[in-house]
């Protein structure tokens, strides 16, 4: 009966922190193949944008498991108003993982852009393909995105 009351409760706080905040304009994760993220292989996510008052926090999110070999990540990045390359750490320079979680699975957030004003309402679309050597990079299990509205300009 406690493994179940436990239960409701964490859903319960799940529920409070993420389902009610109306800051979250867009919130998803799509996973990637396990056995190797094809460099030609775009994640692409699509979402709307209906306030250009505001401003808002677009923030990436990949997870990983220890399988990932590499320190850094170089990711490409395509919108509807601009192409861009961004690196960014995974583990420190002792090779202890950042982010949020465990050797199993980790998330590791990257803020892309902050105090971001759409300029039009509508249809957006933001892509991400992965920048390493490797054809097929192995450990990365999702690609996430966030988009959060922080306030007015």
């Amino acid at each position: 009966m406690t493994a179940i009351r436990d239960i409701i409760t964490i859903i319960a706080v799940s529920l409070t922190l993420f389902g009610c905040n109306s800051n979250h304009v867009y919130y998803e994760y799509k996973p990637v193949d396990l056995d190797g993220w094809n460099k030609d292989s775009a994640v692409a996510f699509a979402y709307n944008v209906s306030d250009t008052t505001s401003l808002y926090d677009v923030i990436l999110h990949v997870r990983h498991n220890e399988n990932y070999r590499y320190q850094n990540m170089w990711l490409f990045i395509n919108t509807n108003e601009q192409n861009d390359t961004i690196e960014f750490y995974l583990a420190d320079e002792r090779g202890r993982w950042l982010g949020n979680g465990h050797k199993s699975l980790i998330d590791m957030p990257i803020l892309f852009e902050e105090n971001k004003q759409y300029a039009d309402t509508g249809a957006y679309v933001l892509s991400i393909r992965h920048g390493m050597r490797n054809d097929e990079l192995a450990g990365i299990s999702d690609i996430g995105v966030e988009i959060i509205r922080h306030g007015k300009k």
